[in-house]
């Protein structure tokens, strides 16, 4: 178990990162429906909005890898604010913008940001939680992102009015204001004692090796598949509103009760770890999430449709910090920040990918395949999910799972050597 000196006392850190991600993310979430307005008041056809949101989503990629790399050298805390630095610049030069050249450029820009700010914090929640609490820690990081997908949209629309070109630019330069704001949080965040470089050991873990690991492939997969869900539920809902007669409205109440459900979700995670277990936890919520997508494509009434979306919202909500604690409990020690960052680039392909295969599947199928999709992916993430568990590494998957003591391995069974002085936070309980 790690030095308990090496994290900071209490939990007054992870409060204070999960106030900055709401801002970081409330931002995110502001500007990019915003940006869409601003570029098509710039002449955009639907093409060009592809473009730019792919812009957003794929540029980053190619830095995912090496901000991992950069992270499990050093220190997480300064990708923090060069990552709100980032999105509030993406955000305010996106207002200022007489291009849709300038404005995919900008995007691109934001989408760094974001990857840099989280790559950093989840680091963080990684370096700084014993293994024990990295569950509950993840999940209520997560709250964050919820918080700000929660009330991003909500004041972008109220900001957007009639006159758009004017409208979306106020709308860009207030995300970038509120991006700002997280800096007030990160002040002295990170605990030094806990970032000490590690260059040498670092350089040891390929790519290749991280995603041979057993439960990295799994917790990418099922991060993407939950991902995807969100997604598409979100770009797709208000398509099979319009099909069935419901309200524009209605279907913005029925999202809003679904993310609801998805904090909830995080705010009770460890009483459910402790109930089922984290391995029984993951396949029970991507099954019945699988069911339950499913069930949107049927032509169900309104209510019987907001319960089923509560539902969802709920089981949706394990799967994103769950595969964060089964990717970094199965990487290599010292590769930490590296598998969240290939999770990172999982999540981005994903969120390019998935859209891509509801709009050829709706175009052939209806509106309501998507949902089918969905189902059968969350089927695959569940399945996977019963097979996630680390092999090898002796390391607990949560206060409530049912392991018999005589059967967790021993430092010295495991399948990489383990140094003395080894400051790593899920180095072996004794």
């Amino acid at each position: 178990m790690p030095d308990a000196s090496a994290r900071p006392g209490g939990r007054g850190w992870l409060l204070r990162l999960v106030i900055a991600f709401s801002f970081a993310q409330g931002a995110v979430s502001m500007a990019r429906p915003a940006v869409s307005y601003r570029a098509l008041s710039l002449g955009a056809d639907e093409r060009a909005i592809g473009v730019i949101a792919g812009v957003y989503a794929l540029l980053p990629l190619f830095a995912a890898v090496p901000l991992g790399r950069r992270t499990d050298h050093g220190r997480c805390a300064p990708l923090l604010p060069a990552g709100v630095v980032l999105i509030a610049g993406g955000c305010a030069l996106s207002g200022t913008a007489g291009s849709l050249a300038a404005m995919a450029a900008w995007s691109g820009v934001m989408g760094l940001g974001h990857l840099c700010f989280v790559i950093g914090a989840q680091s963080l929640v990684a370096r700084q939680s014993a293994p024990e609490e990295q569950d509950r820690n993840f999940g209520h990081f997560t709250i964050g992102a919820s918080l700000g997908q929660l009330a991003g949209p909500l004041a972008a629309g109220a900001l957007i009015g009639a006159d758009i070109d004017r409208t979306s630019a106020f709308a860009l330069f207030v995300s970038a204001a509120v991006a700002a704001l997280a800096l007030g949080s990160l002040w002295r965040i990170e605990h030094v004692r806990s970032a000490g470089p590690r260059p040498e050991r670092a350089a040891k873990a390929p790519v290749l090796g991280i995603l041979r690991a057993r439960g990295v492939p799994a917790g990418i997969f099922i991060s993407v598949a939950v991902l995807s869900a969100t997604d598409i539920l979100t770009a797709y809902l208000p398509v099979v509103g319009e099909d069935r007669g419901i309200a524009p409205a209605t279907v913005g109440l029925l999202l809003s009760l679904r993310a609801a459900a998805t904090i909830a979700c995080r705010l009770v995670m460890t009483p459910l770890i402790g109930l089922l277990g984290r391995t029984a936890l993951i396949v029970v919520t991507c099954s019945l999430a699988a069911l339950l997508c499913a069930g949107v494509a049927l032509p169900v009434p309104v209510w019987a449709l907001g319960v089923m979306l509560v539902l969802l919202g709920f089981c949706l909500g394990v799967g994103q910090p769950l595969s964060m604690t089964t990717v970094v409990q199965a990487a290599p020690d010292e590769a930490r920040s590296t598998a969240l960052a290939l999770r990172l680039t999982g999540n981005r392909l994903g969120q390019v990918a998935a859209p891509a295969s509801a709009g050829l599947i709706a175009g052939v199928a209806g509106v309501a395949a998507p949902f089918v999709m969905l189902g059968g992916l969350l089927l695959v993430a569940a399945g996977l999910g019963a097979r996630s568990r680390p092999g090898g590494s002796g390391k607990s998957e949560g206060p409530g799972e049912r392991e018999d003591p005589d059967e967790r391995e021993e430092p010295g069974e495991r399948d990489r050597p383990v140094r003395a002085g080894d400051p790593g936070p899920t180095a072996p309980r004794p």
